[in-house]
């Protein structure tokens, strides 16, 4: 991976935060210095379906959109939308994924089975030389608030890339609420404890 230029793709399901997550992870990348472009992608039903943003930190930014096995750094909000992303990540690259199951409608309708986590832990390793998991979602419930975890998340993910943490504490005040601004600086700073 190139220390100048950082490529993210961020999966997870509609109504995670992915767009927020998105959003401070863009602004957290101006800030540092970077010329930064993202896009999302939103799935046909917004909350339940797939949701896919792609950002990009680098000197200079052509397009947003990344492509199969160029991303350095795949952060899964949900165990079954990082497995389907898996063809992004470069070999080098580094997987962080949230320990969360959120079950597709054809798994709750009967149709298809939710592959089992160690089967998917395998195929991460397979594809990425770094792979850590974080407790994302059971964190924020401990914090009282679930929807914060997309924040616990970015904690976890501002201390693997070893980034200045006062700039990403500044973003998420200004970008989540106010009423819940205490709670998600809260929740970043148990993702950061999180990783190792």
């Amino acid at each position: 991976m190139s220390e100048d230029s950082y490529k993210f793709l961020i999966a997870g399901v509609g109504g995670q935060g992915t767009v927020l997550a998105s959003d401070i992870l863009a602004e957290v990348g101006i800030r540092l210095g970077y010329d930064t472009k993202k896009s999302d992608i939103l799935g046909l039903a917004v909350r339940g379906g797939s949701v896919v943003s792609h950002i990009q930190w680098a000197p200079k930014v052509h397009s947003p959109v990344l492509d199969e096995y160029d991303v350095d750094y795949l952060i899964g909000f949900e165990w079954l939308e990082t497995l389907r992303r898996l063809s992004y990540i470069k070999p080098d690259g580094f997987i962080l994924a949230n320990d969360c199951r959120i079950d597709p409608m054809t798994v709750t309708s009967g149709e298809a089975n939710y592959p089992e986590k160690d089967r998917m832990m395998a195929d991460f390793k397979k594809a990425a030389q770094h792979v850590q998991t974080i407790a994302g979602t059971r964190t924020a419930l401990d914090l009282g608030n679930v929807l914060c975890f997309n924040i616990v998340v970015l904690g976890g993910l501002s201390t693997i890339l070893g980034n200045e943490p006062d700039i990403w504490r500044a973003v998420i005040k200004e970008r989540v609420p106010a009423k819940v601004a205490d709670l998600n600086l809260t929740a970043y700073e148990k993702g950061r404890e999180l990783i190792n």
